[in-house]
């Protein structure tokens, strides 16, 4: 077990953590975004776009990868303008498994951001007009703030979300070792190599990895309720 540990690849791992990290990064921002457009946005006009947005969450991650792979191909219009304009490859590329984790983990931290702004109590918003402040100045001093425990926990399923993607990733950037190999793509391959002590063993880390958020979401909810106790 310890001579596995130590020769053991950990390039899955630290693609996967750079992965998760930098499409929660644009999934926060996005997501955010989004929602508070969604909000301000009509009934009907609201549907639609919901639903187009959440759309990922709900369809198979291969259903999405196939889109993905589509519009992204170097035979299609888009992947052929990135390539030829700006040299960008998308297709068995790290940036591939970027966008892959992004389009699906980013429904996550859409929903969470949502239903955080949605509980708002809109009379601290009218208390922020009241003294003056601008719109923005509402938005980051008083909303965002207050939503601040959705948010985060939207963040970190968002984070597990992107870092475990498997599917829509296997079918946009493929499974090239040191390079696109994440840590589900690791897990599958050596299974079907009949290794499954390996596979054990990242079994265990993927595991550890999800404890640990799994009890930042508990601390962050217990937050949250000791907060609306004092209340």
């Amino acid at each position: 077990m310890l001579e596995i540990l130590k020769n053991l690849d950990y390039s899955p791992l630290i693609i996967s953590l750079k992965t998760g990290v930098v499409a929660t990064c644009i999934s926060f921002f996005l997501g955010i975004f989004a929602a508070r457009r969604v909000i301000m946005a009509p009934p009907g006009k609201k549907a639609v776009i919901d639903g187009i947005l959440t759309l990922p969450l709900v369809l198979p991650p291969t259903v999405a990868g196939f889109f993905l792979l589509l519009l992204f191909s170097r035979r299609r219009p888009l992947g052929i303008f990135l390539y030829e304009t700006f040299d960008i490859k998308v297709v068995q590329t790290w940036l591939g498994c970027i966008i892959a984790a992004t389009v699906i983990a980013f429904p996550l931290m859409y929903r969470n951001a949502r239903a955080a702004f949605e509980q708002i109590d809109v009379n601290l918003i009218y208390a922020g007009r009241t003294l003056g402040m601008s719109e923005p100045e509402i938005f980051w001093k008083v909303i965002i703030p207050t939503a601040g425990p959705g948010i985060a926990s939207g963040t970190i399923l968002t984070f597990a979300r992107a870092m475990g993607e498997y599917g829509a990733t296997s079918m946009l950037a493929g499974n090239i070792p040191g390079k696109t190999g994440t840590i589900s793509q690791k897990i599958a391959m050596v299974i079907q190599d009949g290794d499954y002590l390996t596979a054990g063993i990242w079994v265990a880390i993927v595991i550890t990895i999800a404890f640990v958020i799994i009890v930042l979401m508990n601390l962050i909810s217990s937050r949250k309720m000791k907060h609306i106790k004092r209340w």
